[in-house]
């Protein structure tokens, strides 16, 4: 009789377990399960754009490319192109076959901007960059942050004071830097008197992507400097530096002008890639553009055969 007792009480004990268990879960479990769904937001930072950056490639050359920032405000910008220029820094934004300059754990002590000029202090691991990598650092430094809209100057310090010589190669730098301090600078001289500068952007190639390379040519050469420029890109394949060019070898400059902020080049049929399509090429459209912009204050450069416009393009845009 206990025995059985028991069973009975260990029935009902389960039974009312069982329905206290069911109550707990309808009072948990909301009747309408849409009220307790948590929406993932994936939210996109519509100022992000493609900005240009001037980093190391592979053979050494301070080359052009682009990065995603996310700003457009001239401060911010500047701080985030120079974070990616650090080595460790924003590695995860750097093209394939590029790398960061900048020495790790070097840090922006302060950056300000007004009227054109970026002036910008940095920590003393700055100096701590290699030898042969000092004055490319600071070519690095100045043709990236000009590239911004509006910003035309940069003053460098380093814990406060004006970085005025770079300390293991020795070379003297102006207190107020600017794009004429050249880049990847190549000497043809036979005279120190009537010494041209010239920054003539070639083209070279990671994998099936062409990038393009700028190289300060200093020349006893007294042409207006679009000449130059047209006559190095034509002869194509420059040996010393790797470097190559797809501008036709017979091309020529007709004429040249500058009025208003537009330059006009006026050039003859060799210009074209296919003459009945009157194609050029894009690489030769950027050569040329990047080249006039570095040389020129331009804003549109206009491009014309035998007096006839086929094409016009933004100085010195980004491809």
């Amino acid at each position: 009789m206990f025995s059985k007792l028991k069973r009975l009480s260990m029935r009902k004990f389960a039974m009312s377990s069982a329905a206290l268990f069911a109550m707990l879960l309808i009072y948990l479990i909301p009747s309408n399960p849409k009220l307790d769904i948590k929406e993932e937001l994936e939210y996109v930072d519509s100022d992000i754009t493609e900005s240009s950056i001037f980093l190391l490639d592979q053979n050494s050359y301070v080359a052009l490319a682009s990065v995603p920032i996310s700003s457009e405000d001239i401060v911010t910008k500047a701080k985030g192109l120079l974070k990616t220029l650090t080595i460790g820094g924003m590695d995860s934004k750097i093209p394939s076959g590029f790398s960061a300059i900048i020495p790790p754990d070097t840090e922006i002590l302060s950056l300000d901007y007004e009227d054109g000029l970026i002036k910008v202090d940095f920590s003393k691991e700055l100096l701590t960059v290699s030898k042969d990598l000092e004055e490319k650092m600071i070519e690095a430094i100045v043709y990236t942050l000009t590239s911004i809209d509006q910003v035309d100057k940069v003053i460098i310090y380093v814990e406060g004071d004006i970085l005025t010589k770079l300390p293991k190669t020795k070379i003297n730098l102006p207190s107020t830097l600017d794009r004429t301090f050249g880049i990847n600078k190549e000497f043809d001289l036979t005279s120190t008197k009537d010494i041209t500068d010239v920054t003539v952007y070639y083209i070279n190639q990671i994998s099936d992507n062409y990038y393009y390379v700028p190289v300060t040519k200093y020349l006893n050469d007294d042409r207006d400097k679009i000449s130059i420029i047209i006559d190095e890109l034509s002869s194509g394949f420059n040996p010393n530096k790797n470097l190559k060019s797809f501008l036709n070898d017979g091309t020529e400059l007709v004429s040249s002008s500058l009025e208003d902020g537009v330059m006009n080049l006026d050039f003859n049929s060799y210009l074209f890639d296919n003459v009945d399509e009157k194609d050029i090429l894009e690489e030769v459209i950027y050569t040329i553009s990047l080249s006039v912009n570095d040389n020129y204050d331009v804003d549109e450069v206009v491009f014309n055969v035998d007096n006839e416009e086929v094409y016009k393009t933004k100085a010195g845009q980004i491809p």
